[in-house]
């Protein structure tokens, strides 16, 4: 089976590194679904999304990700966050907690809902 090599990083740590066979992000442009041998591509990742890794164990590896970019070759897939957490470490009542609390702020809003859709997922 054709693999590819993955990394999940964000601004202050690296999050998942390895082998993968599928990886699928939310982008400005809309839902990419990346695969060994993919053509070259560079995407906008949303504010408030989701990625999931499909490593090459069959294992699936789910985080919230706030901003950054995808980069594509035939090879790699890189993933650069803001911000990102892995779904295993979101505390969903936390999540919650914040929609109802944060009134104007978009930005905890877009986070919030982020973290819920990456458990929900999982």
């Amino acid at each position: 089976m054709a693999e590819m090599t993955v990394e999940l990083v964000a601004v202050e740590r690296r999050l998942w590194s390895g082998l993968a066979t599928l990886v699928s992000a939310q982008t400005t442009e809309g839902e990419i679904g990346v695969m060994p041998g993919h053509e070259p591509v560079l995407g906008q990742l949303v504010e408030g999304g989701v990625v999931a890794i499909t490593t090459a164990d069959g294992e699936r590896i789910v985080a919230a990700v706030h901003g950054g970019f995808l980069s594509v070759t035939a090879k790699t897939v890189t993933i650069l966050a803001e911000s990102a957490d892995l779904a295993e470490d979101i505390d969903v009542e936390a999540a919650k907690a914040v929609l109802e609390e944060s009134g104007d702020d978009l930005e905890a809003i877009a986070v919030a809902k982020g973290r819920i859709r990456a458990v929900e997922r999982a």
